[in-house]
């Protein structure tokens, strides 16, 4: 009911910026360089992002495109989920576009090979949406900010929705950097519950059978509450394999997972009742900026937004947010000097970059799938509590 309670409340809102752009006369355009998987595995993650950051431009300028008198210009780079790709595209941005700013990229593996590029030329480099959390911690220069979750965040949230005493978990993740980070994140974040076993599959993963059976080996005569914890992004999800199981009815083995796009979380309804923590649902939170993006979003795509949709619209609000801090003024050291320790608002709430390492403070949400969930349609989630920033321990992991 809650969903559907928001989904009026936005359906009925009659405030929106999407009149006409007013072109700002040019002091000189600020371009924006957005680096992102327009193609390959998380294809669905970057186009989501960039729907969201232009919306969020929008939404921040108050319809303009520009700040203090000079036009936003985002130049678009498919990186097609490819390191070498994603490198060699930035530094093109940097150096032949003269871009004064990049955001992106989709995947964490992309990023790790993007950050030196930033670091060479001197520029910001907004990571959104890769999670990994050695983007800010050893592999962490002066010029990454990140708008997008870590994997501690991921991690911590999680771990506060299912480390109880008597607990024992498998983890279910992919075998790249965001599988491993949050896996290690999520049992650094375990204080009760304890891990028996860390499985790990290729990114490109569609038959489960030997993978789930492992997990299964490890854990169904093991003593008190057992549990998998899935840790997967893109591709094909092993929800519906995991279902065809009956591991609940078989051996007691629940299923948590964090968060995921909507197309992804249909199979959540699957298991009614189960819990996780999530960077984004459309329904849960209640703000001025989730309004107006619910809101325009069911207006021109007849779809709510989505997960990697709330991210692009945090990234633009917080580009927003330090150019009109620099009065417009894109030197480096002044947008460092403006954005660290900033506060701004997104569609989640207030966001903050933390000064040691840039990352942005924000909270998370514990939810829990309708005990009432229909196969097969729109993941029904209930909110169960906002996670603050103030109630996560993210831990500092870079050398500054």
């Amino acid at each position: 009911m809650q969903r559907r309670t928001w989904v009026a409340l936005a359906a009925l809102a009659a405030t929106s910026l999407a009149a006409p752009i007013a072109l700002a006369q040019a002091k000189g355009d600020i371009k924006i360089a957005h680096v992102y998987s327009r193609t390959g595995p998380l294809e669905a993650y970057g186009k989501q992002t960039q729907t969201g950051l232009m919306m969020g431009l929008e939404y921040a300028t108050n319809g303009t495109m520009a700040v203090n008198g000079r036009k936003l210009v985002v130049i678009e780079k498919d990186d097609q989920g490819k390191p070498d790709v994603g490198k060699s595209l930035l530094a093109a941005a940097y150096s032949d576009d003269k871009a004064d700013i990049a955001v992106g990229p989709s995947s964490s593996g992309v990023a790790l090979a993007l950050l030196p590029v930033a670091e060479e030329y001197k520029k910001i480099l907004l990571v959104e949406p890769a999670v990994a959390d050695s983007i800010t911690g050893d592999k962490w220069n002066k010029y990454i900010f990140r708008t997008g979750r870590n994997s501690s965040q991921d991690a911590i949230s999680n771990a506060v929705v299912m480390d109880k005493p008597g607990t024992v978990v498998a983890t279910l993740a992919q075998d790249y950097a965001f599988g491993r980070d949050g896996v290690k994140a999520f049992r650094d974040n375990l204080k009760n519950a304890k891990i028996v076993h860390e499985e790990y599959l290729p990114q490109t993963t569609t038959d489960f059978t030997a993978g789930i059976q492992r997990i299964v080996d490890k854990l169904k005569d093991q003593p008190g509450r057992k549990a998998i914890e899935v840790i997967w992004a893109g591709g094909t999800p092993p929800f519906n394999a995991l279902a065809a199981q009956n591991l609940k009815q078989r051996y007691g083995i629940e299923v948590f997972t964090g968060g995921n796009i909507l197309p992804a979380m249909v199979s959540f309804n699957q298991f009614p009742g189960m819990e996780g923590a999530s960077y984004y649902y459309f329904g849960f939170a209640k703000n001025p900026a989730n309004l107006w993006l619910v809101t325009n979003h069911y207006n021109r795509f007849k779809s709510p937004p989505d997960f990697f949709t709330a991210g692009g619209f945090s990234a633009a609000m917080a580009l927003v947010t330090a150019l009109k801090k620099t009065n417009g003024d894109t030197n480096t050291d002044k947008l460092i000097t403006a954005m660290e320790g900033m506060s701004f608002d997104t569609p989640k709430g207030k966001m903050t970059f933390r000064k040691e390492d840039h990352q942005a403070m924000q909270s998370m949400y514990h939810f829990r799938v309708a005990p009432g969930a229909r196969p097969g349609a729109m993941a029904d989630l209930h909110l169960v509590k906002e996670i603050t920033p103030e109630e996560m321990n993210v831990p500092i992991r870079n050398k500054r």
